[in-house]
Order: structure tokens, then C-alpha cells, then sequence
């Protein structure tokens, strides 16, 4: 299996936003019918947050979805909260999640946007001069370290001295090959979703408490909450527990 990973991720583009706008393009309609690996097909792993961002987040502001993908995340925040803003650095993603909001509604305002959030500045204003709560899921773990500390300077723009950041990420410990075994993949054969992704986009790592006290330091940031989560792929092998990836939460305020 090893020359054949190899092989695939040598083909991702070297440029970050390229490789996300190719991988995007290549989807079908809206990101529906179990393309995307990431995306369960349910609001399960959702629900599973709810009561902490409630426990959290400051109701009368808005939420920033930061790297939303085909927005199902954004939208399920809209049902909560009731303004709701998501980012991604593809625009081929932007153009699914619009796609998507129009064929399923939303309760609350839903916009969206293409904008890198490792560019310097891009977090100021971004919710119309308010403080922002800030939801993240899948985005810190397939980021270099110098990219994670440009995500986090926005950060600390969009919260300002209101907002709080939600984050859950992908903390599987194995190496690259017991990752995508633990996924499906096999001698005889990766299934789609999964090879698309290691064909198209920069090879993960992985994000816990080690990774987020250095990328967000105890001196700069309130750790408010945190713990271990289960991160929701698609259904990939009929296997149970498969398609749950051992993940990482953790709920932060800048401090002053």
C-alpha cells in the first residue's frame, strides 16, 4: 500500500488554495452522495458540540465557520445561532455551499465567502466590525505550523474582546498508512472519497492538546474547555467505527 499513497500524494498541488479550489471543482452537484471524506451525511457529530458552544459562545454575535467546505457545518450553526458566516480559502467550495443553502434553507442568516484566513488582516472586519465567535472543525491539523500562526492572528482579530473560538481536529496518532487503514483502505483497493483526498490535497497531521498550547498559547489564550471528540467521516466500509476518527476539542477567549 506504501508505493501506492506515495504515489497518489505526489500528485496534490504544492500550492494550498489550488489544491482546495481542484479538489472542489472535481466534486459533483453540491458535495452530496458521499464524495466529500469528511462529510458523514448526518448532523450527528454536530449535535454532539451543541450543548458546548451553548455553554460558550456569546449568542448576540455572530459565528465565523472558518474553512467551511459545502457548508454543512454553517448551516447547522444557522439553526442555533442567528448569524452565521462561512469561509473557505476555495471558491469552487463557496459555490457548493451556496448551492447547498439554497436547496436546504437555513433558520438563521447564512452568507458566505471566499478568503483565506493565513493572509495577513483577513479576519479584520470580516463580520462587519463586530466581535465574532469563531466555529473551526478539520482545519488546524492539515495546516504547516507557519500557516497555524497566521490562522491564529485572525483569530484574535475576529474574537476580539467578546468572541470565543471553537475548535475540533483530527488527533489520530498512527502513521499516514494506519490512518488510511483506519479509514478503509486496503492492499486490494482505497475507496474513492478517501483516494480522491490523498490524490488532491496536502497530507494531514494531526491536532491535541500538544499541538494547541503551542499554536495558542496559555499566555494569549483562556482555555475555557477541552477534551476528546470523535470526528465524523463518511461511511466508508460498513465497518463500525470506521468512519469515527479519534479527535480533539477545545473552546478558547484571547486574553487581554
Amino acid at each position: 500500500m506504501v508505493p501506492k499513497l506515495i504515489r497518489l500524494s505526489r500528485s496534490a498541488p504544492k500550492d494550498r488554495p489550488q489544491a482546495w479550489d481542484m479538489y472542489w471543482a472535481g466534486i459533483r452537484g453540491a458535495g452530496t452522495g458521499g464524495e466529500v471524506l469528511w462529510d458523514s451525511g448526518t448532523d450527528d457529530e454536530f449535535y454532539g458540540y451543541k450543548d458546548v458552544l451553548l455553554r460558550h459562545l456569546d449568542p448576540e454575535l455572530p459565528v465565523v465557520d472558518v474553512g467551511c467546505g459545502h457548508g454543512r457545518f454553517t448551516r447547522a450553526l444557522a439553526g442555533v445561532f442567528p448569524e452565521v458566516i462561512g469561509v473557505d480559502v476555495s471558491g469552487q467550495a463557496i459555490a457548493h455551499a451556496g448551492a447547498q443553502a439554497a436547496a436546504h434553507g437555513s433558520a438563521g442568516t447564512v452568507r458566505y465567502m471566499a478568503r483565506d484566513m493565513t493572509a495577513p488582516g483577513a479576519g479584520r472586519g470580516l463580520a462587519g466590525g463586530m466581535d465574532a465567535n469563531v466555529f473551526i472543525r478539520g482545519v488546524l491539523h492539515v495546516l504547516d505550523r507557519a500557516d497555524q500562526e497566521a490562522l491564529v492572528e485572525n483569530l484574535r482579530l475576529m474574537a476580539g474582546s467578546r468572541g470565543t473560538i471553537f475548535l475540533a481536529e483530527t488527533n489520530f496518532q498512527g502513521n499516514p498508512v494506519e490512518y488510511v487503514s483506519h479509514l478503509g483502505a486496503t492492499t486490494q483497493g482505497i475507496p474513492a472519497p478517501l483516494e480522491r483526498a490523498i490524490r488532491g490535497l496536502p497530507m494531514p497531521g494531526h491536532f491535541g492538546p500538544e499541538e494547541r498550547s503551542r499554536a495558542l498559547p496559555p499566555e494569549k489564550w483562556e482555555l475555557l474547555e477541552d477534551g476528546e471528540v470523535a470526528i465524523e467521516t463518511h461511511p466508508m466500509t460498513g465497518v463500525g467505527g470506521k468512519s469515527r476518527v479519534p479527535g480533539y476539542f477545545a473552546v478558547l477567549r484571547p486574553r487581554d
